[in-house]
């Protein structure tokens, strides 16, 4: 809970003290006090989340001979970070720094205690502090531990046991059966380690989940001779089987921790109590993060999925079935080739043994063709069939190497906060495997953290398989993790992502809106030029590429190229915004004295018709009001011989700079650039090498013809709400880009 919220059991906002002590669920948001909590039902039913959250039921992954970290593609490098041991250290209860400097004193009255939550805990020396006046009633200790803990249960069905510093339980108990609660405790103890358990059971009553959406939980009470296939038994009538063989359906215990989910198959004859106290012996707060499944016996024969990328594009299916054959001996009689996505230089096998696919995974990441690595990825399946009428699961992209460790710790989150089979990290195969696990999910939404690059990363992979998957058009929101972060300003979503919650994240994507947005095409034919001016054969083949924000020539691109350059000699140094427009003022400043005349250099046609350029450095073409980090290069100002620019009225803003002063006068809103044209068709041909850029990523250009058409269909965006949007302080102006999208996808 975050200062000033309100509990909502008693619908008082929280003071200081009360925020300490605070519950929040991290699925449904909703808050409490901890007195408060209890009073809350047990089942959480995601609140917002729940149609957005891919549900377990819906996914099946054939695993076996591969780690948690294959199945959920889970970068090697990776896998020591320091985001993945967060949920190791304890968070210690609210005390002062005088209390964790020792046991207490009796100028405060107060003593600290060092709880376990059990035998794990107590092994690896991970406690909560609890501080508790030293003269205390023996249910209010044992209250304070589970309050530390955040376990909502009756302290009166718990104790706490001594434990030495040998590691060794003495028997000195804390509300045992039969001790008086109005007894004073601890102001003659010594030991000040104690380890919280539960107290034993004769009977209990389990929560059993089903795997179906129809029936999420039913409940049954566990004796000390109910066993796994009794307790089967007596649910299955309850869920609806009552005409099904026990012997077809399996109990599962699934913990579900931050940072991994572990499934075990319960054996028939072993006796659920036990199963139950041993758990809470060894954590329990592991008790409460687990959960017990009945799910039907599936079918024993491997049926595993890879997906292998880096082979050459381009290629038919037989001439991928010959790579395999050639580089990784596939054995024909126990692989299939389901899937060929020639764009993207990969293919996905079905594979019918366990052996033989951790093979073919493992060699693959050994494996180099035409001296291109080759990666390999284990691909759950989503059970389209089972996913719930109306649901909209979140498909969730995150460049780990953008913003410096932001990308780790939103992949940490988001992985711990959703389906970890719906967070994909690019860095392991791109964005291709999360739109082939998503292919046969009729509606679906998609978040990238990155910067433009990586949203322009994403856009070009849908594009290329947009006629393979059931949802075409998924909409597209942006967690800003670049340096520019342009189209992310226009979309509202922000200049950059600063430690935003998470919960409160997928909040604004349910609410965002749908927007359209032009893409573009450019056609690069470099041709050689001779003395008169005629064309005299390819440098090399026409080059096709994608572009969303924008595109320029000249000086603007000659500083991103320079830039890239520095990033390429010492990348370690560009993780930061801050260090990257450093390096931008810098390159720029060197500039300064250099006069380029590339009106002499290029000539322009804007829809057939040839413009007359005056005398600039820098050429760009906007199909978004925002370039360099939030500039309005086009301007506010209007003009009778141009319209308002829209990002989805399949016409670029055509806009001129005569140089790095004037560039810099832009950026601090001093200036517009110089308004040349608006179109739809654009052709400039280039009399000698030029640098030019898309969307930030630059090069040197040959002479030639290069060619800006429409894109195919326009994409489809998420703009944040504005009543979700934080108030920016000389952000851009966004009046331009908040008109509504047409409903028919505009022009």
């Amino acid at each position: 809970m975050s200062s000033g919220a309100r509990c909502e059991v008693c619908r008082r906002t929280c003071s200081s003290s009360d925020v300490l002590a605070g519950m929040r669920c991290e699925w449904c948001g909703i808050t409490a006090h901890a007195s408060c909590y209890i009073i809350l039902p047990p089942e959480c039913s995601m609140g917002r989340l729940q149609n957005m959250i891919l549900h377990p039921s819906c996914v099946w992954i054939c695993s076996r001979n591969f780690s948690k970290m294959h199945c959920y593609r889970i970068s090697e490098n990776s896998q020591h970070s320091e985001m993945d041991n967060l949920d190791d250290v304890d968070t210690p209860s609210p005390v002062t720094s005088k209390e964790t400097q020792s046991t207490g004193s009796p100028d405060t009255g107060k003593q600290t205690l060092k709880v376990f939550d059990g035998d794990d805990a107590a092994k690896r020396n991970q406690f909560r502090l609890v501080s508790i006046p030293r003269i205390i009633k023996n249910e209010e200790v044992v209250e304070a531990s589970l309050r530390a803990f955040y376990i909502p249960d009756e302290p009166q069905d718990y104790e706490l046991q001594s434990y030495s510093q040998q590691g060794l339980f003495t028997d000195d108990i804390i509300n045992r059966n039969g001790t008086p609660d109005n007894k004073p405790i601890f102001k003659d103890t010594v030991s000040d380690s104690w380890v919280l358990r539960s107290k034993p059971k004769e009977t209990e009553v389990v929560k059993i989940y089903s795997s179906s959406r129809k029936v999420e939980v039913t409940s049954v009470t566990a004796g000390k001779s109910s066993t796994v296939d009794s307790i089967l038994k007596e649910v299955l009538p309850r869920i609806e089987k009552q005409n099904e063989n026990p012997a077809d359906f399996n109990l599962v215990e699934v913990f579900m921790s931050s940072k991994q989910v572990q499934r075990q198959v319960l054996s028939g004859q072993e006796i659920l109590l036990e199963k139950l106290q041993e758990i809470r012996k060894t954590s329990l707060r592991q008790m409460n993060q687990t959960r017990f499944y009945i799910e039907e016996s599936r079918n024993r024969v491997a049926q595993v999925s890879l997906l292998l990328g880096g082979f050459p594009t381009q290629l038919e299916k037989e001439e991928y079935t010959h790579l395999l054959s050639e580089h990784l001996s596939v054995k024909s009689h126990l692989v299939t080739i389901t899937h060929v996505y020639s764009e993207q230089g990969a293919v996905v096998l079905q594979i019918s043994c366990f052996s033989e696919a951790e093979r073919i995974y493992m060699l693959a990441k050994d494996t180099t063709i035409s001296g291109k690595p080759l990666y390999s990825l284990v691909i759950p399946e989503i059970m389209q069939s089972k996913l719930a009428k109306g649901s909209c699961p979140l498909l969730v992209f995150v460049n780990p190497k953008s913003g410096g460790l932001k990308g780790r710790e939103i992949l940490y989150s988001f992985r711990k906060l959703l389906n970890p089979h719906q967070v994909f990290e690019l860095t392991s195969g791109g964005p291709l495997p999360g739109l082939h696990t998503f292919r046969d999910v009729p509606h679906f939404r998609i978040l990238v953290c990155g910067g433009d690059g990586t949203v322009g990363w994403v856009l070009g992979v849908l594009e290329s398989i947009r006629h393979k998957i059931a949802c075409p058009e998924p909409a597209i929101g942006i967690i800003p993790l670049g340096t520019g972060n342009d189209l992310a300003r226009v979309l509202r979503w922000g200049a950059g992502y600063s430690g935003e919650d998470p919960y409160n994240i997928m909040l604004s994507v349910d609410e965002a809106e749908e927007v359209q947005m032009d893409r573009w095409t450019i056609l690069l034919d470099a041709q050689e030029m001779t003395e008169d001016g005629k064309e005299n054969g390819f440098l090399e083949p026409p080059k096709i590429v994608h572009m969303n924000n924008y595109f320029g020539l000249g000086i603007d691109a000659e500083l991103s190229l320079d830039f890239h350059h520095a990033r390429e000699e010492d990348p370690d140094k560009f993780n930061s915004r801050f260090h990257n427009k450093g390096v931008y003022v810098k390159v720029g400043l060197q500039k300064l004295s250099h006069t380029r005349n590339l009106h002499k250099d290029i000539r322009l046609e804007v829809d057939k018709q040839e413009v007359e350029l005056r005398s600039i450095e820098g050429l760009i073409f906007l199909n978004i009001p925002s370039w360099g980090s939030g500039a309005d290069l086009w301007g506010s100002d209007s003009e009778s011989r141009f319209g308002r620019p829209r990002i989805d009225d399949g016409m670029l803003e055509v806009v001129g700079v005569t140089g790095v002063v004037h560039m810099g006068q832009v950026q601090s809103g001093m200036r517009s650039g110089i308004r040349i044209a608006q179109g739809s068709y654009i052709r400039i041909t280039v009399n000698k090498p030029i640098p030019v850029q898309v969307d930030g990523e630059p090069w040197i250009q040959s002479p030639g013809q290069i060619i800006i058409s429409a894109a195919g269909p326009k994409v489809r965006m998420l703009r944040k709400s504005k009543t979700k949007q934080k108030k920016q302080s000389g952000s851009l102006k966004e009046g331009r880009s908040d008109s509504p999208a047409p409903s028919d996808g505009g022009q």
